[in-house]
C-alpha cells in the first residue's frame, strides 16, 4: 500500500479470503472499525470471502486492513486483497446483506 500523509482521508474496498463466515467476522469487522474511527460496510459474499469497504484517516484504514489478516479468533484468513476506492459517504460503519 504507498504511504500516505496520516491526516489524508482515503477508501479501500477489501476482499478477505478465509473461513470466515460462521466465525463472527463481520461483527468483529465493526467492532474495529468503531474502535479506529472508520466508516463504511462490511457483508459476506455467497462465494465464501467477505467483501468491506473502509473510509477514515489513512492510518486507521491501513491499521484495520492489517487487523483483518487475523480476524476474530475463529477465523483462518488466508488472503487480504485491498484496492483504492471512492468513499460511500457513510457516517457510520454498517453490516450489509450477502452479496
Amino acid at each position: 500500500m504507498p504511504v500516505v500523509p496520516e491526516d489524508r482521508e482515503i477508501a479501500r474496498l477489501v476482499r478477505i479470503i478465509a473461513q470466515a463466515q460462521g466465525v463472527w467476522y463481520r461483527g468483529w469487522t465493526c467492532e474495529q472499525a468503531g474502535v479506529l474511527g472508520l466508516t463504511g460496510w462490511v457483508r459476506n459474499r455467497r462465494d465464501g470471502t467477505v467483501e468491506a469497504m473502509f473510509s477514515g484517516a489513512s492510518q486507521s484504514v491501513a491499521e484495520m486492513i492489517r487487523r483483518c489478516h487475523d480476524g476474530p479468533p475463529a477465523a483462518r484468513v488466508t488472503d487480504v486483497r485491498s484496492a483504492p476506492a471512492d468513499d460511500p459517504g457513510l457516517a457510520v460503519f454498517e453490516t450489509r446483506s450477502t452479496l
